[in-house]
């Protein structure tokens, strides 16, 4: 694919990149930020012998709280799949103000490092976000549709603009009573806006406020249906 001029190209991809430092299963520190360094949850019991999902897990305004590690490794574990956590370089992520850049720089370096840890399926690397990492993921996911085939926004805010390639699945939920992000100005104006743009979409709408019900995380994950298919 042609990224050139897509300034939330990513350039690293994991059948490019050998394995070359494997990571025993846990959570390790990537080493590409002396602060808010990147953060990558390896399965308890990886399948041998075969690659593995990578799902890109994007914190909202303000940082990721350390206790999430613990909830990651966990989804990590259930779903036979690496958990890769990167840590926005201000208080949110580049593209929901000022346009994209060093996070974009450091999520590629971050990946470049995930991918040396363990062995990643090509066929199965997904990015996750809520709130404001919600819409980042929504805009990278977008711009690199050939490295993420499956994007998932927990209440996004916009779409920040990039350019376009690849046909991901999408998934959005939003809470109906959403005093942070109003659904009406978003979630229910960017579905119908991807789905004009003939993206496939799964919308999911809940009785609650900006938070990511236990139910509908789970539905997420299924959606996703990588459970399962590393087994063996």
């Amino acid at each position: 694919m042609d990224h050139r001029g897509n300034p939330a190209a990513l350039s690293v991809r994991p059948e490019a990149v050998p394995v070359t430092t494997p990571a025993a299963p846990g959570t390790h520190r990537l080493g590409v930020e002396a602060h808010g360094d990147s953060v990558l949850c390896v399965p308890s019991r990886p399948p041998t012998g075969r690659p593995i999902p990578l799902l890109v897990a994007l914190h909202g305004a303000g940082g990721l709280p350390a206790g999430s590690l613990s909830v990651l490794q966990t989804v990590a574990d259930q779903y036979d799949s690496a958990v890769l956590v990167p840590v926005s370089r201000s208080s949110t992520w580049d593209g929901i103000r000022t346009g994209y850049g060093v996070d974009v720089e450091v999520i590629n370096r971050s990946l470049h490092r995930a991918f040396r840890a363990v062995a990643v399926d090509p066929g199965r690397v997904g990015i996750a976000g809520f709130s404001d990492g919600a819409s980042y993921a929504l805009g990278l996911g977008l711009a690199n549709g050939d490295l993420f085939g499956h994007i998932i926004a927990f209440s996004p805010g916009f779409i920040p603009p990039a350019g376009r390639v690849g046909q991901p699945r999408i998934l959005i939920s939003h809470g109906v009573t959403d005093p942070v992000l109003p659904i009406g100005r978003t979630s229910r104006r960017i579905v119908p806006a991807l789905e004009q743009d003939a993206y496939d979409v799964t919308y999911l709408e809940f009785n609650g406020g900006h938070t990511i019900p236990p139910d509908i995380a789970l539905r997420a994950a299924a959606w996703l249906g990588w459970k399962g298919l590393s087994t063996g």
